[in-house]
């Protein structure tokens, strides 16, 4: 039975890994797994040691913390109200859209956070 905490940071796992372009193959290369492993770990299917997490956020280039953001157990998701839902890591849209706007150079990256800020009217 998988963990929801678990999931949550393998979600992350999978998250930060394909905003850097990095396959599961290249990651667990790195960390010295197999990629099975890796998917294992996306999945929830497998918990992450602390020190193979350690290990990935430092491939990942990450603070070990990342991978717990966005987690708390009374949260709803609130997509319904117009916020953010808890879950944006499983909308493969949201994940498109970050790494393009990472790939814009970064003067022009701020630029466009700006708009995006006045449109959603977001203070």
């Amino acid at each position: 039975m998988k963990h929801p905490v678990d999931v949550h940071v393998g979600k992350r796992v999978r998250h930060r890994r394909w905003v850097t372009g990095m396959t599961q193959q290249q990651l667990a290369e790195r960390v010295g797994i197999k990629f099975q492993q890796i998917q294992k770990y996306e999945t929830g299917m497998n918990r992450i040691s602390a020190s193979r997490l350690w290990d990935i956020a430092d491939v990942l280039q990450v603070p070990v913390s990342f991978f717990f953001e966005g987690l708390n157990p009374s949260t709803q998701d609130t997509a319904d109200q117009g916020e953010v839902p808890t879950d944006i890591l499983a909308d493969k849209e949201a994940l498109e859209l970050v790494r393009s706007y990472y790939a814009i150079p970064e003067n022009q990256r701020r630029r466009l956070f700006d708009l995006a800020r006045v449109l959603s009217d977001v203070v």
